[in-house]
């Protein structure tokens, strides 16, 4: 197998691409890889902290490298971060970087450029299915995630801290994507079939950043 590390965020759409790709087995994941607020010492975007991003990397079984960024760093001081850690994959015989990107085609665009600079390829397996379909698959392989953020220009602030369930998704107005894709909430896997054991964790303080992310707080129990 092809060796490749993965980009992971924590959440369902990382999660369903994995799945797939330990399927398949057509790769061997050396390595989840996840971009960290220097700040917070969190996910970046979701908001997730460490020790339950470290904790579904273990259950997981796959090891974890953590980038470290400033909140909103510029693109310069991103690429020169993420290039410095590739070619540092590179040099033990990885070429490839698998997202769960699902229809943004600025963003595929712009990952395949960059990474074709420092002689990787990227992989998408979950591009362009439909995402109704993705979360059915989630629901239906007994996956279990939480809203960790949700952007209260697109949903209300009521979605986060709320089960990704079909109920949750029955409630989106019909402005969102079912699985926050353009960017209206961002989640936390907690348990599925990837996972050797379940995740026992509950929701926190509730607070609004930047007059327009509203964050949940994801605790171990």
């Amino acid at each position: 197998m092809e060796k490749a590390i993965f980009a992971w965020s924590g959440g369902k759409d990382s999660t369903l691409a994995l799945h797939r790709v330990l399927l398949e087995k057509k790769y061997d994941v050396v390595s989840l890889l996840t971009t960290m607020s220097l700040d917070y010492d969190r996910i970046s975007m979701h908001g997730v902290r460490r020790e339950l991003l470290e904790a579904q990397a273990e259950t997981i079984g796959i090891p974890l490298k953590k980038v470290y960024v400033k909140t909103s760093p510029s693109n310069v001081e991103y690429e020169k971060k993420m290039s410095q850690t590739m070619l540092k994959f590179k040099s033990q015989g990885v070429n490839i970087c698998i997202f769960g990107d699902i229809f943004l085609e600025d963003l595929r665009v712009w990952r395949e450029e960059k990474l074709s600079q420092i002689g990787f390829t990227a992989h998408f397996p979950i591009w362009k299915i439909d995402t109704l379909k993705l979360a059915k698959e989630f629901f239906d392989l007994n996956y279990k995630a939480k809203i960790a953020v949700v952007d209260t220009k697109a949903i209300n602030q009521s979605f986060s801290g709320r089960e990704f369930d079909q109920s949750f998704v029955d409630d989106l107005p019909k402005t969102a994507d079912p699985c926050g894709e353009n960017g209206e909430f961002h989640s936390f896997v907690y348990s599925g079939p990837i996972f050797k054991k379940q995740l026992e964790i509950k929701t926190g303080e509730q607070i609004m950043r930047e007059n327009r992310f509203y964050y949940t707080d994801l605790l171990f129990k």
